[in-house]
């Protein structure tokens, strides 16, 4: 008794609350005594969740929060010289923004930072908190120090830094990106390798962001997931405005969100 159909872009309401769709066969009233909403976050529009369904909540004067990027990378307009490592794994490091930290890698791309360990400090980046990298977690700062102080003899000081730390190219690079020219003294360059300040121009286009935070706002529903100002309309997934971290909790939260707007909307009907 399932009917699907697909290609149908959904309108909003006629003036005789039936919903109104955009279909390649032009535009289809449809009556539905309950309405189950899961119209996704604001990224990647390719797969249909452009966030438009927004403006059309916004006409039935439902509140709402703009959308921002989360599990997003970061962009970087790299120097010439680091051509050679796009696509670098950067490993056995930590990050830092506000108060989150991170153990996460990362990958050196063409268009910036992108990875596990750059998406889960995206609530902290979103309020303008700076971001650093330390290069060698595992190291203290005393530890790092004693072995720059080693004899570097007829080494220049990245060869230097390579043998006596064991650093890979692409943290090396890294660290000259970030704090050219390199401090000489062994104190100051083992505190620059330990909160190596990354320097970004934000988030890479939102549409790019693995999901989005904001949408619909949880004081705008009540306990069943039901729209307060729409009665009988529910939504799920991520078009409700909440951050998940990546890693199955996102897609976890929007199935469950989802089968408990469709049990109360089940519930609805029998009222």
């Amino acid at each position: 008794g399932v009917t699907l159909k697909t290609r149908y872009r959904w309108d909003g309401w006629t003036d005789n609350s039936s919903l109104t769709f955009q279909t390649p066969d032009g535009e289809k009233s449809e009556h539905a005594d309950v309405v189950v909403l899961a119209m996704g976050g604001g990224s990647w529009s390719r797969l249909g969740a452009d966030g438009k369904w927004m403006s059309t909540l916004a006409r039935q004067n439902v509140p709402l929060r703009p959308f921002a990027p989360s599990n997003a990378a970061l962009a970087v307009s790299w120097s010439p010289i680091m051509q050679k490592h796009f696509g670098a794994p950067i490993k056995t490091v930590a990050w830092r923004a506000g108060s989150i930290l991170s153990r996460g890698e990362a990958i050196l791309s063409e268009k910036g930072l992108e990875g596990g360990g750059i998406y889960s400090l995206s609530p902290a980046i979103r309020d303008n908190a700076p971001v650093s990298l330390d290069l060698l977690p595992d190291l203290t700062l005393a530890t790092i120090q004693q072995k720059l102080e080693r004899p570097r003899g007829k080494n220049s000081l990245s060869n230097h830094i390579r043998k006596t730390l064991n650093l890979p190219a692409v943290k090396l690079a890294l660290a000259q990106e970030w704090a050219r020219p390199l401090p000489q003294s062994a104190q100051e360059l083992a505190y620059v390798l330990k909160h190596l300040t990354v320097r970004h121009a934000g988030f890479q286009p939102m549409d790019t962001a693995i999901s989005t935070v904001g949408g619909l706002p949880f004081d705008a529903l009540d306990d069943t997931l039901m729209i307060k100002d729409l009665p009988g309309v529910f939504a799920a997934g991520e078009m409700l405005d909440w951050d998940a971290p990546k890693g199955g909790y996102l897609i976890t939260g929007c199935l469950a969100t989802g089968r408990w707007a469709g049990m109360c909307a089940a519930r609805w009907l029998d009222l």
